[in-house]
């Protein structure tokens, strides 16, 4: 039964990533997000990313790739995950809760800056709130999560 159960698991990760691969339209998405992040290291900028829940752990993991190592040595880009307990509570005791990225962005945010927002639901707040004022301040904002978002 057990075994059963992870070759389900497996053949459901395969399934999905054969979507991935033939799905020429997430494939360009990816293509720009890429591009994205290259020219704002190119330019000497820096990435923030943000999350809530999972979706903090995994703004964690890929800023850390960033500034540590993936798949080769190289020089450490600079990437931050909004993480800090202090500011989160602090913000979110003063402005509320749906602030608590926004304003770390509107602190330390410029132009030429990227944000990686990641939300599972593409509902979050936080997550919206952190993308908007990216753009109003200059920074690109990549999305990651499981829906379609407007704006």
């Amino acid at each position: 039964m057990m075994i059963e159960n992870i070759q389900d698991s497996l053949i459901e990760a395969q399934k999905a990533l054969s979507e991935l691969l033939s799905n020429e339209a997430a494939l360009l998405d990816i293509e720009s997000a890429a591009k994205i992040l290259i020219e704002t290291f190119e330019n000497g900028h820096r990435v923030f990313a943000c999350g809530n829940g999972g979706s903090m752990c995994d703004a964690m993991h890929f800023s850390e790739e960033l500034t540590g190592r993936y798949r080769k040595n190289r020089r450490p880009y600079p990437a931050i995950a909004i993480n800090d307990p202090s500011h989160l509570t602090c913000v979110a005791n003063d402005f509320g809760y749906d602030h608590v990225f926004s304003r770390y962005i509107e602190g330390h945010g410029g132009a030429g800056d990227c944000l990686i927002a990641i939300s599972t639901s593409g509902k979050s707040q936080t997550i919206l709130n952190a993308a908007r004022t990216a753009q109003a301040c200059g920074v690109r904002v990549i999305v990651l999560t499981g829906h379609v978002v407007s704006g």
